[in-house]
């Protein structure tokens, strides 16, 4: 098996890359992202291990850039951050595995496994309304033709909005979809980010997508 290893720490990848070819594992090695994207873009690999901090370009970004150029290869994000929402934003982003800094080197083997037995993902469905797109595995968002830059936040909104088209959803069920299923905050950031995505998704284009069902929650029309 094949493994694309993008880590700046040069003895920590050094000490995984002995450790996978004790394993019997191919282990090719970069120490920076726009080297590391090349490799993993140019290169046959049966799975890609990503360090989230790398200099030139970050494990969230190279995750983003391959699948917005159709490389599907499966991939496994270190990082030493342990938040929620740095997973799903992984997970939004493509990547298929997480682990968290220190990690026990069984565990990773073990999941590199997994990976490769499951294989490449399928790429995501794009999902619409109307003429309103939006792309989870290029991470973009377009209203017909015309592209629509969203923060991580407004981004998975959206997509949580897309995926209930046409269903009324509580500004409960939000929060605990985007935010954290177990955030204590306060319920009315939702309307707050509503708000920024109908500036950037529905004013300049004259629509009404996003929809206030009062005392209830918000709707997004199947027709966008």
């Amino acid at each position: 098996m094949k493994v694309l290893l993008v880590e700046d720490e040069v003895g920590l990848a050094d000490t995984i890359r002995r450790g996978l070819a004790a394993e019997g594992f191919t282990v090719d090695v970069a120490h920076d992202g726009r080297r590391g994207f090349l490799l993993a873009r140019e290169n046959s690999y049966d799975v890609l291990v990503l360090d989230l901090m790398l200099p030139s370009r970050n494990g969230y970004e190279i995750t983003r850039d391959l699948r917005s150029v159709d490389v599907w290869t499966p991939v496994l994000i270190l990082t030493a951050k342990d938040g929620e929402y740095d997973e799903t934003d992984a997970f939004e982003l493509g990547a298929d595995d997480y682990l968290t800094k220190p990690f026990s080197f069984r565990v990773l083997v073990a999941r590199l496994h997994a990976l490769v037995r499951r294989g490449a993902p399928a790429r995501p469905v794009v999902l619409t309304a109307g003429d309103l797109t939006l792309d989870p595995a290029a991470h973009r968002v377009r209203r017909g033709d015309t592209e629509i830059v969203l923060t991580a936040r407004e981004f998975a909104l959206l997509h949580f909005l897309l995926r209930h088209r046409g269903e009324v959803v509580s500004k409960t069920q939000i929060l605990e979809a985007v935010w954290d299923a177990h955030v204590q905050g306060d319920p009315n950031v939702v309307e707050v980010y509503v708000g920024y995505l109908r500036k950037k998704i529905d004013n300049p284009f004259d629509r009404k997508a996003i929809e206030t069902v009062r005392g209830v929650g918000y709707r997004l029309a199947e027709t966008g």
